[in-house]
């Protein structure tokens, strides 16, 4: 290719079908603080607004996990 040429597929990321698995992958993610809610998204393949849904969901049925610091 010469200098100026752009190869134009490869501008746009795959589309990443969304599957259980990967909501699963993602929202645990989120919630251990491993990835950032756009990253969680493209991970899945949602958009960021269906994965903030998706997430407060998540975090309806599960606890809260921490362990209190001795002073």
């Amino acid at each position: 290719m010469g200098l100026h040429k752009i190869d134009k597929s490869k501008l746009k990321d795959p589309v990443v079908k969304t599957t259980p698995e990967n909501v699963r992958e993602a929202n645990e993610a989120l919630y251990h603080a491993k990835l950032n809610l756009p990253a969680a998204a493209k991970h899945c393949g949602m958009t960021e607004k269906e994965m903030k849904l998706t997430f407060f969901e998540y975090l309806k049925y599960h606890p809260m996990e921490y362990t209190p610091i001795d002073e």
